[in-house]
């Protein structure tokens, strides 16, 4: 196989595999944007409704009727409530931790491990798109050196190789850098949103062992 041959052959390849990247990282950055609207509330006002309707039967002591409130609700604060109102017997210092503990191991981490896909096709796209184009150049350099006299049309598919492999890493990587910059301000919100409801959400459910306690319950 002549370098000819094999540099259109690898310009094929690295086209193809620019198009898998571009798909995945618009896979992943779907998969985050709705995994982070499963788990936050649309607004402070809208978790704020929640926690004043929650906080009634946690701090009777009312543990069912506040895991009513929390079921089939896929948002990270009812869930995290559910699961302390669940283990509600161990204490409310270990339900405390054990809260602490899944907001940052089943929400936060699994977000974090989504976004280092979206950032990994961020980087690798601009990475295949310059493999690309050294191959189209290389590819150009060898018909220049196997001839003495080249027209430029004979050329130009090596160019065409380089430069469009390059621009297509670059309009890859940039949307998607948008992109993660909207989903970051979106994940630190949600997280902000979700310390701030949890701590209610303790501070009551503490009133409530308490006040099951003294009623000896």
């Amino acid at each position: 196989m002549d370098i000819e041959a094999l540099t259109r052959y690898v310009g094929y390849i690295t086209y193809f595999a620019l198009i898998v990247i571009a798909l995945w990282g618009a896979f992943c950055v779907v998969m985050v944007w709705s995994r982070v609207a499963q788990k936050r509330f649309r607004n402070e006002e809208a978790q704020q409704e929640f926690l004043s309707a929650l906080e009634q039967p946690l701090e009777r002591g009312d543990f069912d009727g506040a895991g009513t409130i929390c079921e089939g609700d896929p948002r990270a604060v009812p869930q995290l409530t559910l699961l302390a109102i669940v283990n509600r017997a161990i204490g409310f210092n270990k339900v405390r931790q054990l809260v602490i503990d899944r907001l940052q191991r089943d929400v936060m981490a699994d977000l974090e491990y989504r976004v280092s896909w979206v950032n990994t096709v961020i980087k690798a796209a601009p990475m295949v798109g310059l493999f690309g184009t050294v191959i189209g150049m290389m590819g150009a350099f060898a018909k220049l050196a196997a001839a003495e006299n080249v027209k430029p049309d004979q050329l130009a598919e090596n160019i065409s190789v380089a430069l469009i492999t390059t621009a297509s890493g670059l309009a890859i990587a940039i949307p998607l850098v948008i992109g993660m910059a909207s989903i970051n301000v979106r994940i630190r919100k949600m997280e902000d949103l979700a310390i701030s409801g949890l701590t209610r959400v303790l501070e009551s459910f503490r009133r409530g062992l308490d006040a099951r306690g003294k009623r000896g319950g």
